[in-house]
């Protein structure tokens, strides 16, 4: 898989004057384009189309320094419409505008070309099991967030908060489906997943049946998941097991993510400082 990924690299490296398509990378990488995605973001820390535009930037800041082309001609090159496009995009990665750095020989800001590889460190074991579901559905109040890669996320914590204790009631008695009890479920996520981008998030439970009219509910397809269990700090493990999932699990298992809504289940310690936790990954099983 890694070696995969490492030959979209290069395509998008030899492609950074061209248009760059996600098909293609996903057909090289011989996956889904969703998978794709969220495949290299786990890995590589910023979204794809982060990292291409970074790339082109980089490139493009050391042909603003050469000086064999006009600004217009970089900019074009590099897929900008214009040159007040171009001029923005460099100042926000280089500090500087084009003609600026061209007349003054300032530093720019590199972005390295990336390639995956494989550590092998064995020192842990990822508890997990694959569950074919039926149809069902995530009953609750939803609420759209802003996505948060790292520590707790404050507009949820908010919006936890502002549910009352007899809204509560009402959803917990609902559940009469696994996981059970109270759930974290984020949908409708930005392909990219990039930070700050923003997605549906349910405070609710899982059940067999749609909810009442005053309450939110997202009707989940059958499908397969694979179940993950993980314990530790808490908001740390639980984001730390996302990560794992995508950067070691995937690349050794006969499976892929597919669209579809991310379920956490959390049991948190009454000091808060640990949890123990369980995630529902919608997959797809690939050929060996």
């Amino acid at each position: 898989m890694l070696e995969r990924l490492n030959e979209a690299l290069d395509h998008i490296e030899s492609h950074l004057d061209q248009p760059i398509e996600v098909t293609e990378l996903a057909r090289i990488a011989v996956t889904s384009e969703y998978h794709f995605r969220r495949m290299f973001s786990a890995l590589a820390g910023l979204s794809l189309s982060e990292y291409i535009r970074r790339r082109r930037l980089t490139v493009a800041g050391a042909e603003v320094l050469a000086g064999e082309r006009t600004l217009l001609e970089i900019a074009v090159r590099y897929g900008y419409g214009s040159g007040e496009a171009f001029a923005r995009a460099f100042r926000g990665q280089h500090g500087v505008g084009p003609g600026e750095a061209r007349r003054g020989g300032a530093a720019l800001n590199s972005q390295p070309r990336m390639s995956f590889r494989l550590i092998v460190e064995g020192s842990s074991t990822m508890r997990y099991r694959v569950v074919e579901r039926e149809q069902f559905h995530v009953v609750g109040k939803r609420a759209r967030v802003p996505l948060v890669h790292v520590g707790m996320n404050p507009a949820i914590a908010d919006f936890i908060r502002g549910i009352d204790k007899e809204t509560m009631r009402r959803i917990t008695a609902l559940s009469d489906q696994e996981p059970e009890g109270i759930v974290g479920v984020s949908d409708d996520l930005d392909p990219s997943r990039a930070e700050g981008t923003e997605l549906d998030y349910y405070h609710g439970v899982v059940s067999r049946s749609a909810g009442p009219e005053d309450l939110d509910t997202l009707t989940v397809p059958a499908g397969t998941w694979a179940v993950f269990e993980s314990s530790g700090p808490f908001p740390q493990a639980l984001q730390y097991l996302w990560r794992d999932v995508f950067t070691q699990w995937f690349p050794s298992n006969p499976y892929r993510s597919r669209p579809g809504p991310e379920i956490l289940r959390t049991q948190v310690s009454r000091d808060g400082a640990e949890a123990d936790a369980e995630l529902w990954i919608p997959v797809e099983r690939t050929a060996l």
